[in-house]
């Protein structure tokens, strides 16, 4: 029987992160369809999702020959300043400080750029369609897979995690085919906020148990934990704003 306890948070983590990275590929993706053509755009991704299944291949296993409180110490590391990263994005964007992350605006940008490049090849094998599209999968799936192996070495099993991506790349690719726009609709900054909160709270958890710390209650420390990011974030987010406010009413 599939313990939930275990996998269900390590199947959300994946799923959230790799939906954020998989919605900003697919804006340049499409990008790289109109302007030059759906089979190098096609052909590109193609390339890269081949290229990142190897990588889960080759590396997975090596993960799992190392000692584990070292897998966790440092995995629990990256992760941790991984989610970090994501979070302070996520919360000066929330607080108004920075703008919101627009698909729309990158979508455009990317046409642009795209138009100015030459004319398509008139064959599919468009060398520049197929780098464009290639580079920006490769550059959002690193991310997906350093996730997937992190999450899947410190929890014991690489299929959880992965399962997790294998859904969020489906639902993209079928939001993708069906709408053929930039997913603007989708809550970025939201989920961008979420996935930094579960990161950080898996990063402390597996950090901890690194240098031995003996969680209470286990692996529902992890909870415990995101619940306490969740509050310092809003807490960020309440406190940033407010500043801003202020510094707005100075000037």
């Amino acid at each position: 029987m599939l313990d939930w306890m275990h996998t269900g948070p390590s199947i959300l983590a994946a799923f959230l992160a790799s939906l954020v990275e998989f919605v900003e590929a697919l804006t340049v993706v499409l990008a790289v369809g109109v302007v030059r053509g759906w089979q190098p755009a096609l052909i590109g991704t193609a390339l890269a999702i081949l290229a990142l299944l190897a990588l889960v291949v080759v590396f997975g296993p090596a993960l799992q020959a190392i000692p584990l409180d070292l897998v966790q110490l440092f995995v629990g590391t990256l992760l941790l300043l991984f989610g970090m990263r994501w979070l302070r994005k996520a919360v000066l964007r929330s607080a108004g400080i920075i703008p919101l992350h627009d698909e729309d605006a990158v979508f455009a940008s990317e046409t642009r750029a795209l138009g100015q490049l030459g004319p398509a090849a008139l064959s599919g094998w468009d060398a520049t369609a197929i780098t464009a599209a290639f580079k920006i999968v490769m550059l959002e799936g690193i991310e997906v897979v350093f996730i997937v192996l992190a999450i899947g070495a410190t929890s014991g099993s690489v299929l959880p995690p992965a399962f997790g991506a294998a859904v969020a790349l489906l639902v993209v690719i079928l939001l993708g085919i069906v709408l053929h726009r930039p997913l603007a609709l989708i809550p970025e900054n939201a989920l961008k906020f979420a996935v930094g909160v579960l990161l950080c709270g898996f990063g402390t958890f597996w950090a901890g148990e690194g240098i031995g710390i003996t969680w209470p209650g286990e692996d529902w420390s992890i909870l415990a934990l995101i619940a306490g990011f969740l509050i310092a974030a809003g807490l960020a987010v309440s406190i940033c704003g407010a500043r801003r406010v202020h510094a707005s009413v100075i000037k």
